[in-house]
Formats: structure tokens, C-alpha cells, sequence
């Protein structure tokens, strides 16, 4: 048997009647008394916080951290911003690590605290593994690579009304959020400090990030680990009267899938990092013929050899099937053609006239609409579909049609402009 892990919020999750499961190792909340689907309904709707401190952070510094990130990392930090600019101090990147093989390590948010000084955040359990591959990569360079993990108190607040609650605890709220655009953070705390300083208004130093895994405006918090749980209660505090919900993994998998993220290990990983949504996180150039730059695993992936095809999908009402050895995906005909890779229930959709709606927009719909949530996730297929064509999932004993998706939830509000969300 695996011991498992905790994180510094466990007694907390426990005391409030989380239902708890292991992942990656850590025992964690999948949800509480409220349920998944309120939890699921709270981010779109007002605003849910998460305990996300299982994930690992490694520190990355020195005159050669900037090149082993290039060596190592799918997207390039001399590239990386509009029109071709390269990531700088309070700026963040997605990207994969990969082997030589362009099958996926994990993937990760490398953070440009300074010139020289990157966080990099990964999945649970894996900043041994990051770590360990930084500096086999390291060259002659001097740099210091340090896995963090269990040392960084990290938590998200997610939802449309998140700034406005995280504005209530902050000390000079006008000065963090102008000009906090999507994939951008400020302040710090310990080692991990950037140019500039976010305090709470007890005088908590903390890094702000404008980032998270749920489609929806919100933030990633970094703490000092011991300064977490305070943190925890006061954004509960602050949020009581604005709708806020502690959330599990279980709405953290739902509201991702429908935004179309990837779950790492299970939507990306032992086999070549292609022919999947995600393309993005690769140093692509304009013409998306070439990389940018040499990375390890780009040799393999500018091959484009790989023939199965990672694609998103919705159904036409709320059931799923989950994703194991006896279950697979069927043409239209009846030929197995795939594997299921996530499917759960997207609660804050459903369709109107075969279109895929939100709640969030309720009110341009007809009269009585009401989302009863659609199933939606990733399927593998062994031939490429288009939007719009129609795949069947099964178990063996029930058969559930699905459409091939270029997007599955609308009306996301991840990239809204901050000023908008917080006045």
C-alpha cells in the first residue's frame, strides 16, 4: 500500500465533511457537503475556492536558468508573448516537459519572477521528477534547481466574483489589479518574490496570479505554507455574502473538461504530445511548419508522425461514461475507433435547438431554459473527426452519442478584463 500524502488544509477539508480520495498521491477533497454540482455551478455563477497546494513549485535560478528552460520546456521564452515577444518579470507561459521520445513528463506554468529567478509549477508528486530533469539538462550553465514541494501554501479562487472578494483582504487592491492581464501575476513571498509586493491586509506577503484551470476569471494564490490556512479562512470570510463554495476535484474535472484543458497523465502523456487541442504550448513559429526553437522532444513532434488523434467532445444530455480498460469509443457504423481518455458532466450547459449554451447567458435563451448539464471530455481516436461529426461511447452495455467539438463550454470568462470584474 501507497502512503499517502496531506496537505496543510486536510484537517481543515475533514473538520467540513469533505468527501476525500487520493490523487497523486495526496489525500484530497473530491467534495464537500455542498456537492460537485453546486460547487461546479459556483464558479460560473459567483466563485468557489480550492486547495491546490499539492501541486509541486520548483525553483529555478542562476545565470543558466533561462537555458535550461529553454532546452527543456515545449514553448519558447524568447517568443511567448503577443507579436513574438519573449516572457518577462510578471509574466507566466504554459508549456510540457517532454522526453526525447516527444511523449509528455508533465505539463507546467513557468513563472519569470526575475531575469534570472523562474517558478515553475507542476502536478502533484512530480517536482522530484521536473527537478531531476532540469538539471540533467543543465549544461555548464549556473543554476540552482530546488524542488519545493510541500514547502509552497497555494489555494484558487475562481469565479466571476473572485476579485471582488479577494479585493476585500488585500491591502492595495488598486495597485494589484491594474493592468493584471490573463497569464500575468504580482508580489511574492519567501524565495519566490517578484518585482513587485502584494500584501494582505494583515501584512501576509503573497504572489497573485492571474491564472487557474477552470475556463473562468480568477486568481492562484501562493503563500509561505504556514500562512495558508489563515488565508483559506479569510477569502471564506470575505466571500460569505458573494456565493463562495469550497470545491473538490470533482468540480475542478468538470469545469476544466468543459473549458477544454487538458488533465495531465490522463489526457497528455506516454505517447507523442500531437494531433491534439493543445498546440499552443508549442514553440510553433506563424505558419505552424517549424519550432522556434530546438527543444527535447521537438525532432520527434516536427515529424508529425504520429497517427491517433486527441479531440474534444460534448454529448446531448448529462450521462457519461468513465474512462477505463472496458470502455471505448464506435463510429456511427459500430467500429471501434478509440479510447476514452476524460468524460464527465459539464452541470452549467445544455443545448437549444442542437446548439451548446450557457447559463451564464440564460437570459438571451427561451423562456424556461434550464441547463441539466451535458457530458463532455476527450476522446482518442484512431482517425481524425471534424466538428460536428458524431462518435458513440460505450461501456459494453450502454451506448451514449457524442459530438467532436473544436470547444464545449461558452462564455467563458477567464480572459475578461480585470477592470470589469472587480469595479
Amino acid at each position: 500500500m501507497v502512503d499517502s500524502r496531506v496537505t496543510v488544509l486536510h484537517s481543515w477539508h475533514e473538520e467540513n465533511g469533505a468527501n476525500m480520495a487520493l490523487f497523486g498521491n495526496y489525500d484530497m477533497p473530491l467534495w464537500y457537503k455542498t456537492g460537485a454540482k453546486a460547487e461546479h455551478l459556483a464558479v460560473i455563477q459567483s466563485a468557489g475556492i480550492f486547495d491546490t497546494s499539492h501541486m509541486a513549485v520548483v525553483s529555478v535560478k542562476g545565470a543558466g536558468a533561462r537555458a535550461v528552460l529553454q532546452c527543456c520546456l515545449s514553448k519558447d521564452l524568447d517568443s511567448c508573448l503577443g507579436k513574438g515577444k519573449p516572457l518577462v518579470d510578471g509574466r507566466c507561459v504554459y508549456g510540457i516537459f517532454l522526453k526525447d521520445d516527444g511523449t509528455v513528463i508533465d505539463d507546467a506554468i513557468v513563472y519569470q519572477l526575475q531575469a534570472e529567478s523562474f517558478m515553475v509549477v507542476v502536478n502533484a508528486a512530480m517536482g522530484r521528477a521536473i527537478a531531476a530533469h532540469l538539471s540533467s539538462n543543465a549544461g555548464a550553465g549556473a543554476v540552482v534547481i530546488e524542488d519545493l514541494t510541500d514547502r509552497v501554501g497555494k489555494m484558487d479562487i475562481q469565479g466571476p466574483q473572485s476579485g471582488r472578494i479577494l479585493k476585500k483582504i488585500i491591502k492595495n487592491p488598486d495597485s494589484l489589479f491594474e493592468k493584471l492581464i490573463y497569464f500575468s501575476f504580482k508580489g511574492g513571498f519567501d524565495d519566490c518574490v517578484s518585482s513587485t509586493t502584494v500584501e494582505l491586509k494583515d501584512g501576509t506577503p503573497v504572489l497573485v496570479s492571474r491564472t487557474g484551470y477552470t475556463g473562468e476569471f480568477g486568481f492562484e494564490l501562493f503563500v509561505a505554507i504556514d500562512k495558508l490556512l489563515p488565508l483559506w479562512k479569510q477569502l471564506l470570510a470575505a466571500g460569505s455574502n458573494e456565493g463562495l463554495l469550497a470545491c473538490g476535484l470533482a468540480a475542478r474535472d468538470s469545469l476544466r473538461a468543459g473549458a477544454v484543458l487538458p488533465l495531465s497523465h490522463q489526457d497528455v502523456g506516454a505517447w507523442p504530445f500531437a494531433n491534439n487541442p493543445w498546440q499552443f504550448a508549442l514553440a510553433w513559429n506563424e505558419e505552424h511548419n517549424a519550432f522556434t526553437k530546438p527543444f527535447i522532444g521537438s525532432d520527434v513532434l516536427a515529424k508529425r508522425e504520429w497517427s491517433k488523434f486527441t479531440l474534444p467532445f460534448a454529448g446531448f444530455d448529462p450521462r457519461k461514461i468513465a474512462a477505463g480498460e472496458s470502455t471505448s469509443v464506435l463510429s456511427p457504423e459500430g467500429e471501434t475507433i478509440g479510447t476514452i481518455l476524460t468524460c464527465t458532466t459539464d452541470m452549467a450547459i445544455g443545448r437549444v435547438d442542437g446548439e451548446i449554451v450557457s447559463i451564464v447567458e440564460a437570459g438571451t435563451h427561451p423562456e424556461g431554459f434550464q441547463a441539466k448539464g451535458l457530458c463532455c471530455g476527450f476522446v482518442m481516436l484512431d482517425k481524425k473527426f471534424n466538428p460536428g461529426d458524431l462518435v458513440v461511447l460505450t461501456d459494453g452495455k450502454r451506448k451514449i452519442k457524442v459530438e467532436i467539438r473544436a470547444d464545449v463550454r461558452p462564455d467563458r470568462s477567464a480572459r475578461n478584463p480585470v477592470g470589469i470584474m472587480v469595479d
